[in-house]
């Protein structure tokens, strides 16, 4: 499987894998602004910071993921009519685990030497249907052009939850889903050909954190 273009790749890894870590309720009260804005000011600082370990770079990220990020709904997604049977419910449960590692083991380590003077600015906030909330944003680069961000929001009892980003127009679930359906596609539409190619990854991405911890 490929994986997404670099610079694309790094902002939606780096943004969307960072938490406030607030309690359901201050969440539920807090504004979609407010939401994004410490979001991006939190995961620009905490996966920039230097001197911590590998091990302990990929704990806080994994925490973080998956407090904000609503994987679950992601991964229906990314599926779509793939996970309905004959997909098990196992089948089911081992994407979300392999998917969660892979973000995770991908990302986690990759903006540890990332620098730059980046600025984040919220530009624009949209309802989108009854729970759904569109955050534009801007990241603005030192002698480069700025990046457009949205970031596509939902509210549930738990409080804000991120369901999308889209940079520079590109989906992050969107990107998922298709380079998933070429790999299912490419191994007779069935799941478990998307499961087997997730697990060598895997096993890839881990040999890569073992050898970089021997070097």
């Amino acid at each position: 499987m490929t994986v997404y273009r670099t610079f694309f790749a790094a902002v939606t890894g780096l943004l969307l894998g960072l938490s406030l870590a607030l309690s359901p309720a201050a969440a539920s009260e807090q504004d979609p602004k407010a939401f994004v804005t410490n979001l991006a000011s939190s995961a620009m600082e905490t996966m920039t910071t230097k001197g911590l370990s590998d091990q302990e770079r990929s704990a806080k990220f994994r925490t973080l993921f998956t407090s904000d990020v609503d994987v679950n709904e992601i991964a229906k997604f990314v599926l779509g009519y793939h996970w309905r049977p004959p997909t098990t419910a196992e089948q089911q449960q081992e994407f979300l685990r392999l998917f969660e590692d892979i973000v995770v083991m991908t990302w986690s380590t990759r903006f540890k030497d990332y620098g730059g003077d980046l600025r984040h600015t919220v530009t624009d906030v949209n309802q989108d249907g009854e729970r759904g909330i569109t955050v534009d944003s801007k990241v603005d680069r030192e002698k480069q052009n700025p990046i457009a961000l949205q970031w596509r929001l939902k509210r549930s009892e738990n409080g804000l939850r991120v369901v999308d980003l889209i940079v520079e127009g590109a989906s992050m679930r969107i990107t998922y889903r298709s380079e998933y359906a070429s790999v299912i596609q490419a191994n007779g539409g069935k799941i478990e050909g998307l499961l087997v190619a997730m697990r060598n990854m895997r096993t890839k991405l881990q040999a890569n954190d073992v050898a970089s911890k021997t070097n």
